[in-house]
C-alpha cells in the first residue's frame, strides 16, 4: 500500500530524455519516481527513451542543428513544432491526464515548503499552467504532505517538460534538483493515484479523513476558474465519490489517526508520562488543523490550554463547542510571551514565513526539569512555522510533519486489511471514470456532424429562396427554413443517438466509438490532427496577446 511502501525509488537511472528535454535539445535527463506496482495492476512507464528525431543524430550534426535551431528559435511557433516533430504521435494519442508532484513519500519538508502553493493562489497557478503551450486544463492539490499538479496535456511528454519548468520557476529550485523528488503518473495511473489520495491510502496516516476535505476544496476553488475544465473537474468530483465510498464501505478511518492527533501523540511520547497531563500547552493557529489539535489534547485529558490566533472569533467558536475546557485566547502579538509560559508549543498557521527563529527561542525562559527541561515545538505547518535554525537551540526540541512517522505504526495491520478492500473499490471506480472519459471523445464528432449538416442546409436553403424570388413573404420564408431544419434534425436523430452514451457500459461504449469512427470516415469530417492544430494555434494566439 502507498502508506506502507511509499513511492518506489527512481527508475534506476532510466533516461527519459524527452520528458525534461526541449524538442531541439536532448542533453537533459530526469529520474522520475514511480509507485510500486500494487498486485501487478499498475503499469509503470516504459524505460525506453521517447526521443525526438533530432536525438538520433551524431554529436557533430547535433551541435550544428542546435546552433541552427537557436538562430531561428524566435520564429518557430508551437504549431510548426507540432507539424514537424510529433505529428504521428499527436494523431495516435488523445490528450493525457498527468499528475506531476512530490509528497511526504518522495521529498522532505524542506523541499515541499518551497513548492507549496497557498489556496488563495490556486486560481493564479491554474491560469499560468493553462497558458503553457500544451496544457489544456489544470488543478493544484497543495497540502502539508503533498504538492501535486494535475493537468490535461495535448502532448504528455511536452506537457511534462512545461509543468516541470513552471514548478522550477515558481519555486526557484533548478529542474536538476527537482527531478530527484518528483513523481509522474499518466492517464489510468494518474486517475488511480488521485482516487487513492482521496481515499486516504496515500496519506502518512492510512485512512485519515482530512485529505478528502482538501480534495473537495480543490473543486470548490476551481468552480468558475478558466482552465479547471471538464476532464479535471470530472476527475476530482469522481475522486470525492471514491473517497466517500471507501470510507463508508470499508470503515478504513475507524481508529485511524490524523496528522493533528499524531502530533499530540508525539508530544505526549516525548514528555515524562507522570507530567504529561499537567504540561502547559500552547496552540498557535485556530484553523482546521489547530482545532483538531485542541480536540485531541482534550481527548488525552488536557483541560486547559492557551490558543493564539489572529482573531478571537474562531477561538470563541471552539470554546463554545468544548464548554467544559478552559481555553484562553491570546492575540498573535502576544505569541512570544505565551511561548515563554508553555512547555509544549503546537504551530499550525498559514504563515509563509517562520514565526519562531533561534534568537526568539533562546530568549525564552527554560522549562522545568519535571517536563524534561526542553521546550517542545511540534510544527505541523507547511511551509514551516518554526525555522530550521531552532533545532540548534539548546533549550528546545523541534518536530515537524516528517517526524510523525514513528507515531503512526500502531494499528497499521488492521488498516492495511481495510485498504485491500478499498483497492477493489478504486479499481472499479477507475474503470467507470475512464469509460466516462472515453465517451467524451464522441462530442467533437457530434459537433462536426451538426456543423457539416448545417452548412449543407443553409447552402441549399439559400438556393431555394433565391429561386422563389425576393418578394416571398416572411411567413413563407420562415416556413421553408423550419422545414429544412426539421428534415436535418430528423435525419441526424439516429446518428446522434448512436454517438451518445454515459460510459457506464463497456459494450455500448465500444459500439459508440466504432460509430464515431465510421461517421468520421463517411462524411470526411475533420481529422484529429486538424483539431489539435486548431488547439495549438489558439494557444499560440493566446500567448501573443
Amino acid at each position: 500500500m502507498a502508506a506502507a511502501n511509499g513511492f518506489a525509488t527512481a527508475f534506476a537511472g532510466a533516461k527519459m530524455e524527452t520528458l525534461l528535454c526541449k524538442p531541439s535539445i536532448c542533453s537533459s535527463q530526469i529520474g522520475i519516481s514511480s509507485k510500486n506496482a500494487r498486485n501487478s495492476r499498475r503499469r509503470s512507464f516504459e524505460r525506453r527513451s521517447f526521443s525526438s528525431p533530432r536525438c538520433d543524430a551524431s554529436s557533430d550534426s547535433l551541435v550544428k542543428e542546435e546552433n541552427t535551431a537557436e538562430s531561428r528559435a524566435s520564429s518557430v511557433s508551437a504549431l510548426e513544432q507540432l507539424k514537424t516533430s510529433a505529428a504521428d504521435r499527436y494523431t495516435k494519442e488523445r490528450s493525457s491526464i498527468l499528475v506531476i508532484g512530490l509528497s511526504i513519500h518522495t521529498a522532505p519538508v524542506e523541499m515541499r515548503e518551497k513548492l507549496a502553493i497557498p489556496e488563495a493562489e490556486w486560481h493564479r497557478a491554474i491560469g499560468e499552467l493553462c497558458g503553457l503551450n500544451h496544457i489544456e486544463e489544470a488543478a493544484v492539490l497543495s497540502t502539508c504532505n503533498r504538492m501535486e499538479i494535475y493537468v490535461v496535456a495535448l502532448s504528455w511528454h511536452r506537457g511534462i517538460l512545461e509543468v516541470a519548468e513552471w514548478m522550477s520557476k515558481t519555486s526557484g529550485i533548478p529542474v536538476s534538483e527537482l527531478r530527484q523528488h518528483l513523481f509522474l503518473l499518466r492517464d489510468n495511473d494518474a486517475t488511480q493515484h488521485l482516487f487513492e489520495v482521496s481515499a486516504g491510502l496515500d496519506s502518512l496516516v492510512l485512512g485519515e479523513g482530512q485529505i478528502l476535505a482538501q480534495v473537495k476544496q480543490v473543486v470548490k476553488v476551481g468552480q468558475g476558474v478558466v482552465g479547471f475544465g471538464r476532464n479535471i473537474s470530472g476527475l476530482f468530483k469522481h475522486a470525492i465519490t471514491v473517497g466517500k465510498r471507501v470510507r463508508t464501505e470499508t470503515n478504513i478511518a475507524a481508529g485511524a489517526v490524523s496528522v493533528s492527533s499524531a502530533a499530540v501523540e508525539l508530544a505526549l511520547m516525548k514528555l515524562p508520562k507522570s507530567e504529561s497531563p499537567s504540561a502547559r500547552m500552547l496552540v498557535i493557529g485556530a484553523g482546521k488543523m489547530g482545532k483538531l489539535v485542541i480536540k485531541h489534547l482534550v481527548a488525552k485529558g488536557c483541560n486547559k490550554m492557551v490558543v493564539v490566533n489572529r482573531s478571537e472569533e474562531r477561538v470563541a467558536a471552539i470554546r463554545e463547542e468544548l464548554k467544559d475546557i478552559e481555553i484562553i485566547y491570546k492575540p498573535i502579538t502576544e505569541m512570544l510571551s505565551c511561548a515563554a509560559e508553555a512547555d509544549v508549543v503546537f504551530t499550525s498557521t498559514a504563515s509563509e514565513t517562520p514565526l519562531f527563529l533561534k534568537e526568539h527561542v533562546e530568549d525564552l525562559p527554560s522549562v522545568g526539569p519535571e517536563v524534561g527541561g526542553l521546550r517542545l515545538f511540534v510544527d505541523i505547518s507547511v511551509p514551516r512555522n518554526v525555522g530550521s535554525c531552532v533545532s540548534n537551540a539548546e533549550s528546545a526540541r523541534v518536530y515537524n510533519v516528517d517526524d510523525l512517522k514513528e507515531v503512526v505504526e500502531a494499528n497499521k495491520e488492521d488498516r492495511h486489511r481495510k485498504a485491500m478492500e478499498a483497492q477493489a473499490i478504486i479499481a472499479e471506480e477507475s474503470k467507470q471514470f475512464e469509460a466516462w472519459r472515453d465517451s467524451l471523445e464522441t462530442v467533437p464528432t457530434i459537433k462536426k456532424l451538426r456543423s457539416y449538416a448545417e452548412r449543407i442546409r443553409v447552402s441549399e436553403l439559400e438556393k431555394c429562396l433565391s429561386k422563389m424570388g425576393e418578394e416571398l413573404p416572411k411567413k413563407t420564408r420562415r416556413a421553408v427554413d423550419d422545414l429544412s431544419r426539421g428534415i436535418v434534425n430528423k435525419l441526424l436523430h439516429g446518428p446522434m443517438q448512436h454517438l451518445r452514451c454515459d460510459g457506464s457500459d463497456s459494450r455500448t461504449l465500444n459500439e459508440t466509438l466504432e460509430n464515431m469512427h465510421a461517421l468520421n470516415r463517411m462524411f470526411s469530417l475533420e481529422t484529429e490532427l486538424s483539431v489539435l492544430e486548431q488547439k495549438i494555434r489558439a494557444k499560440v494566439e493566446q500567448t501573443q496577446k
